[in-house]
């Protein structure tokens, strides 16, 4: 009985996992470029520009990411702003998460040895080129750590986004578990797949770290 609720289970649930990862995806995706715009931002010399990227940034980590998804899906409609449920959670994902990315990738151009930064204005390279060839990616190395971990994050609390009508995979597991009592069979077999799609992430970006790390040693 149990494996055939399993074998009946899955494939639902499977759906639901694409729709999680296709979420997670175009969301790792927009917090990745709004977080380094709102890092420059926010690294700014000029002042009106990086108060309003840390403004920015405290709202919006203030706010529980819930609380985005149903403003973007339920209230700009009434602004005359229309998206589908997919699209509202892409992007109150992406907008939520764009705040810690931003800390992730100020914290790693600010841990650049500011002597390459020296060396490379002495030979006559612009701040815009020094940024891209010479700080942005050792910034990159040692924001790794952290955006691996926001990555998992946010693959987590891409569960979130069932709460705006998103046929993820928690929310076909609540429809089949209202649909069957089946609790337990059901809401163990989310957890798992959850912990399967997560332990690839993690093991991923540890193997990037360790790469990255070797060539940076060398």
């Amino acid at each position: 009985m149990l494996i055939q609720n399993v074998m009946d289970f899955l494939p639902i649930l499977l759906r639901g996992a694409v729709v999680t990862v296709e979420v997670t995806f175009y969301s790792l995706i927009l917090s990745t470029v709004l977080g380094l715009l709102l890092a420059l931002m926010k690294l700014s010399q000029l002042r009106p520009v990086s108060w309003f990227a840390a403004s920015f940034i405290n709202i919006i980590r203030g706010l529980p990411i819930i609380v985005q998804l149903f403003y973007i899906y339920f209230v700009l409609p009434e602004l005359g702003i229309q998206l589908s449920a997919f699209q509202a959670g892409v992007i109150g994902l992406g907008i939520a998460y764009s705040v810690y990315q931003a800390e992730n990738f100020r914290a790693g151009i600010e841990a650049v040895d500011p002597g390459q930064i020296e060396a490379a204005q002495s030979i006559g390279m612009r701040r815009a080129m020094i940024m891209r060839r010479v700080v942005l990616p050792q910034a990159f190395r040692i924001a790794l750590p952290p955006y691996g971990n926001t990555l998992v994050m946010m693959l987590k609390d891409s569960s979130l986004v069932s709460t705006i009508t998103v046929l993820e995979m928690t929310r076909a597991g609540q429809m089949i578990a209202s649909s069957t009592f089946q609790n337990m069979t059901v809401y163990t077999m989310v957890a798992l797949m959850y912990l399967l799609l997560s332990l690839p992430l993690v093991l991923l970006t540890r193997r990037l770290e360790a790469r990255f790390g070797q060539g940076k040693r060398k």
